[in-house]
């Protein structure tokens, strides 16, 4: 098949390329392009060769091909002519369309530009007309508005005249409404005036705008010396005298060092007036746990701290503007500082509304900073803390949530049995816990998601993204959780959850909470995983921080093959706990008494009744944990086994033989009937169900006490004691197991197996079977009446 794909491509660039040969306008390009071989190098039957010779070509064939290949290469060579022929024809048909467009484009343009050229020619006539028209307005207008450029530098000229004469008067009004920033300004832009004309023609102008500039000094001077003023209002007069430049005053020379130590001493008390805001404004317990509320007294003195901080900082810069990379440092730390507390605090439990407040607060202090220290850039500076302090608050979320869960557990592990709790009640806690808590966490998430003020609106996606990750970590720190509760891990159990004082309670795994694990994670598979689905495609979808190239950070089909998985594991743990406990029963059962001495059967031997009570132990459990399933495989005379396939009127006609040669040689007739029996399946899958643990359960120890028969040698009593022990459990194990013909079949391979083993396998009569077996029965019964009452 592949060979003729590539045939096939082989021939259809031969066609191209002799198709672009021939329209090519270059003939040594297209014979380089196409790669046909020169005549000098062409050989004898190359039929794309300019030197191609039909008569020698077909002789050549004709030699060396059979009839079979001539039709062959027939059938080739018309397929090629055909091909060729279509490709010629939709290679001209192409360039035909192409030519027919552009001779339509040509013509359509010629129409187009026919009329185009006296167009200009006239567009150009009236651009020159309105060029002359212009100059000869400008001509004309020159004078006139040359007239009109001197009386308006005439009319400038006369209001800075007024402004010098109207000075006084304006340094007045700003004495009397305290306005000493503006009387500076109007003063300072009057200085080069005075200094051109001041002793000529504005002499008196200048005195009295010195005495009112004297009095504004003299005020500025009480207001910084004065301790009762503010610190920014003391800044601005230190700062309005800098700007009259005061100490080259005559008048004020005597102040000259006393403004220098105010100023340093003022200098100083910012300084420590913002060492102590910064003390100040840092996140308070109290403020964290009233973040919610702007309301509260808190909130409200938070605010008045911020404010008295940008007071300090302002003052600060316009008197020392070398001191702004102290102060955005200043302001980082203070920034910095207030993440780390709100990292610390949400890693509590806390509410939305909590971290929403807390980040509401900082963003504030952060936008007022802005205000007064843009060049500090603290949005970019705070959107890298913010990200770190909401990635803490939803991985502390899930780590309370896997708390939750752990709690349900952790009160069977502290107790003295799994029998002490309620599985069912564990159960409920835990499924509560897992899909209750699921969406509780993400109801807080989606608050957090909608909240559309401060930084976390730059933070969407990324939140969206933390959520998805952190579902996808969760349920995989739950499955190994699982693991460290079943048991198989129990020393890293006492180490997370701080066991050690019940280390040797927690030494063993309880079979119910291992059951309880399995179902638990059947119930995540198959519900609280699809609605966690739901709701994050609903609401957290569209997070692109991780980029495209990247797996999906919430991947549902792998927590679901993974709980899956453990699920199994788990309901197998719990068989085979199950299971090895009973087995010690049964292997201490006929380890302990002398097979070959046994007396005659009397009664049910009590080893009955453990092996009974530990399967209603199990039934009991299951019944609080699995759902009840459907009997199947009901037991019927035909069927047979996989292992071994003796049919009951066999094995009857085996077990009432008198003569034990005759019943030894009947061992060999039920071996060979192994071939031509039905199979029974033993084993099946391990389902969900009441019925398939108990009757896995049960069919494994079977196996085993089949296993633990042939290891011993039986005497006749012997025989029949195992015999009556096995008849007996036939009718409870009916109530409990599905599959009734497997579990009939593996009693009667115990039995069968014990008369390999026995010396004289001979059985006891029906009559006495059943005397004994109802005996049994009647003594249970009258135990369990004076047991309830």
């Amino acid at each position: 098949m592949g060979a003729d794909e590539v045939q096939l491509d082989d021939k259809a660039k031969r066609m191209r390329d002799l198709l672009s040969s021939f329209y090519s306008p270059d003939p040594s390009i297209s014979s380089n392009s196409t790669g046909i071989t020169s005549p000098k190098h062409a050989s004898i039957d190359d039929i794309n060769s300019s030197e191609f010779d039909p008569d020698q070509y077909m002789n050549i064939l004709v030699y060396k091909s059979n009839l079979e290949g001539l039709l062959q290469r027939h059938v080739e060579m018309a397929a090629e002519i055909k091909n060729l022929d279509t490709d010629l024809q939709m290679l001209v048909y192409e360039n035909y369309n192409k030519f027919i467009s552009a001779t339509d484009t040509i013509k359509r343009m010629k129409s187009n530009i026919s009329g185009m050229e006296t167009n200009m020619e006239q567009l150009l006539d009236k651009i020159m007309s309105v060029q002359s028209r212009s100059d000869n307005v400008n001509t004309s207008l020159f004078d006139k508005r040359e007239h009109i450029e001197k009386l308006h530098r005439t009319c400038n000229l006369l209001r800075k005249v007024q402004f010098i004469y109207d000075l006084p008067d304006r340094l007045g009004k700003c004495i009397k409404s305290e306005a000493y920033a503006d009387a500076v300004r109007f003063y300072i832009g009057a200085m080069p005036i005075f200094k051109a004309y001041g002793d000529s023609s504005f002499q008196d102008c200048k005195q009295a705008s010195e005495e009112a500039i004297a009095n504004v000094i003299r005020n500025l001077q009480g207001k910084l010396f004065s301790d009762s003023e503010s610190i920014q209002v003391r800044a601005e007069a230190a700062v309005l005298l800098k700007q009259l430049d005061f100490p080259n005053f005559p008048y004020d020379v005597k102040y000259f060092f006393l403004l220098i130590c105010m100023v340093n001493n003022l200098k100083a008390q910012l300084l420590e007036k913002l060492e102590q805001s910064i003390t100040d404004i840092q996140l308070s317990p109290e403020e964290i746990n009233n973040a919610s509320g702007d309301s509260s007294p808190s909130a409200s003195a938070h605010k008045a701290t911020s404010h008295e901080f940008m007071e300090a900082v302002r003052a600060l810069l316009v008197i020392f503007p070398d001191s702004e990379k102290q102060l955005i440092k200043l302001a980082q730390d203070l920034v910095t500082k207030n993440f780390v507390i709100a990292k610390e605090y949400v890693k509590t439990r806390i509410h939305p509304a909590d971290l929403l407040g807390v980040l509401r607060v900082v963003w504030n202090d952060v936008l007022l900073i802005d205000e007064v220290l843009p060049e500090a850039t603290l949005s970019n500076h705070s959107l890298q803390a913010s990200s770190a302090v909401v990635t803490v608050y939803v991985r502390s979320a899930f780590s309370h949530l896997l708390e939750d869960i752990s709690d349900s557990f952790l009160q069977v592990l502290k107790k003295a049995g799994a029998e002490q709790y309620s599985l069912e009640a564990v159960l409920d806690a835990s499924t509560n816990a897992v899909l209750q808590g699921g969406m509780n966490v993400l109801l807080d998430f989606h608050k957090i998601l909608d909240d559309d003020s401060g930084i976390l609106v730059r933070l969407r996606e990324l939140f969206v993204d933390l959520v998805q990750e952190g579902f996808q970590d969760f349920f995989r720190q739950l499955e190994d959780q699982f693991v460290l509760f079943s048991g198989r891990n129990n020393s890293s159990a006492i180490q997370v959850h701080g066991l050690a004082a019940e280390g040797a309670i927690v030494e063993k795994a309880f079979p119910g909470l291992v059951l309880v694990l399995a179902q638990l994670s059947a119930f995540i598979e198959q519900t609280v995983i699809p609605k966690i689905t739901e709701e994050i495609a609903a609401s957290f979808s569209g997070g692109s921080v991780r980029g495209y190239e990247s797996r999906p950070a919430f991947v549902p089909g792998e927590i679901c093959r993974k709980f899956r998985s453990a699920g199994e594991k788990f309901l197998h743990l719990y068989i085979n706990m199950r299971t090895q406990k009973i087995s010690l029963i049964l292997k201490k059962r006929f380890t302990t008494p002398n097979w070959v001495k046994h007396k005659e059967p009397r009664e049910v031997h009590m080893f009955v009744d453990f092996f009974l009570q530990e399967l209603e132990a199990i039934v009991n459990e299951v019944k609080q944990i699995l759902p009840q399933g459907t009997r199947k495989h009901r037991r019927t005379d035909s069927n047979g086994s996989s292992v071994s396939s003796r049919s009951n009127p066999l094995r009857e006609e085996k077990l009432g033989r008198s003569n034990t040669q005759r019943a030894r040689s009947q061992l060999l007739e039920t071996h060979l009937a192994k071939l031509f029996k039905q199979k029974v399946e033993i084993f099946t899958k391990i389902e969900y169900t009441q019925e398939s643990v108990v009757t896995t359960i049960v069919k494994l120890c079977l196996k085993s006490l089949q296993e633990f028969v042939r290891l011993h040698t039986f005497n006749r009593s012997g025989f029949q004691q195992v015999q009556l022990d096995i008849l007996f459990l036939r009718t409870p194990f009916r109530e409990i197991v599905e599959d009734e013909a497997a579990v009939v079949f593996l009693l009667d391979e115990v039995i069968v197996a014990t008369a390999e083993r026995c010396l004289d396998p001979i059985p006891l009569e029906p009559p006495i079977l059943d005397k004994l077996i109802q005996a049994k029965l009647t003594k249970t019964k009258e135990q369990g009446t004076t047991i309830s009452s």
